[in-house]
């Protein structure tokens, strides 16, 4: 199995997950998993991540970036990972091409309609990478 080191700045702007509280509810992302979890409130420092496990592997990841002299702004995925997402990334880009083609030329209602499904379900298996 081969790993490639990705840095935030290979990502983009905001290349990681956005953690903290959400605008609209009382949730947070686990800083691990990146799934949602309902904030507690209460006294001492907020939940970072949503289970035990999670603040486990995430202290285990920290100390093997240490050994590797990994900074934070790195990543070690691997090169499979890496390119499934290349590829829906590429799949949603050319959808948004496909849609920006079909709405100059669409007429009605229902060719509005096809082309925003189209990008929906183009756009969905990316959406759910993040939860």
């Amino acid at each position: 199995m081969s790993y490639v080191t990705v840095t935030q700045s290979t990502l983009g702007p905001g290349g990681g997950r956005t953690l903290g509280l959400m605008a609209d509810r009382a949730e947070r992302r686990c800083a691990w998993c990146g799934r949602r979890f309902a904030v507690t409130p209460g006294p001492g420092r907020p939940r970072r991540f949503c289970r035990r496990s999670c603040r486990q592997r995430d202290y285990e990841a920290r100390h093997r970036a240490q050994e590797l002299g990994l900074s934070e702004a790195e990543l070690i995925v691997t090169r499979e990972e890496l390119h499934r997402l290349f590829d829906q990334l590429w799949v949603l880009e050319c959808a948004v091409a496909d849609v920006e083609r079909d709405l100059a030329a669409a007429r009605t209602v229902a060719d509005h309609r096809e082309a925003l499904t189209w990008l929906l379900d183009a756009a969905r298996p990316v959406v759910a990478l993040n939860r």
